[in-house]
């Protein structure tokens, strides 16, 4: 699909603006231990495409778990919340690219899995949070990035169609959602991927560059005409 004029971008969180996917498969490690069970090696690949509540519920019905998935659930925010309020740190190129958005009046906005307000509060802490459009959250909209759906309503939200945004993102689902769905799709190298999930990225994606700063320069080559 032609996209001739891209008037607004979508950014996902961990992973694209946010240096925290080591955060997340400790965590995984880390649930299970408090459990007294041993995590697989798989366990970060099976559930990187659920949302937080068919995460809690996979987590309970695979490893037999003695707790609600509301218990569940509570726990892994409180595991994540220090690294979120106080630690984590945005990825290399962030400011530079959104200055250049900012400067041209192009709005942008976060889509995340993430729990709503530590991505609120990492966000703020970073002072990104006033700079974006809006929040958008899987638990929000109630379905995961295996479907559309969230990247419609926010593009939809900024005043753009598909044709007309950028959803960038480093993880295979959600660029093959985006891709499929006819949005002009950025996949961002993360360390984490594996060598398959970052060959199937560039693949798929519209445009894929090692970082933020190749992304900001491939907007500035025209390769992305925004």
């Amino acid at each position: 699909m032609e996209h001739h004029t891209l008037g607004c971008v979508i950014f996902d969180l961990d992973g694209t603006l946010l240096d925290s996917m080591n955060v997340w498969s400790q965590i995984d490690r880390n649930l299970l231990n408090h459990y007294g069970k041993t995590a697989p090696d798989d366990l970060t690949e099976q559930v990187k495409k659920m949302t937080i509540q068919q995460s809690a519920q996979y987590f309970i019905d695979r490893f037999q778990l003695p707790c609600e998935p509301e218990e569940f659930i509570a726990l892994v925010q409180s595991m994540a919340a220090d690294a979120y309020r106080n630690t984590l740190q945005l990825k290399s190129g962030v400011f530079p690219l959104l200055d250049w958005l900012d400067a041209r009046n192009v709005p942008y906005c976060v889509a995340t899995a993430t729990y709503p307000d530590l991505a609120e509060a990492a966000l703020k802490r970073l002072q990104v949070w006033e700079r974006i459009a809006f929040l958008m959250t899987e638990q929000e909209i109630g379905v995961g990035k295996s479907r559309p759906t969230i990247y419609r309503q926010a593009a939809s939200r900024m005043g753009c169609g598909k044709r007309q945004t950028v959803v960038v993102e480093d993880a295979v689902h959600a660029i093959e959602t985006a891709a499929t769905d006819g949005f002009f799709t950025v996949g961002v190298y993360e360390p984490t991927l594996s060598e398959m999930d970052w060959n199937t990225i560039q693949a798929r994606a519209t445009v894929s560059v090692k970082d933020l700063q190749e992304l900001l320069a491939e907007i500035q080559s025209g390769r992305i005409p925004l």
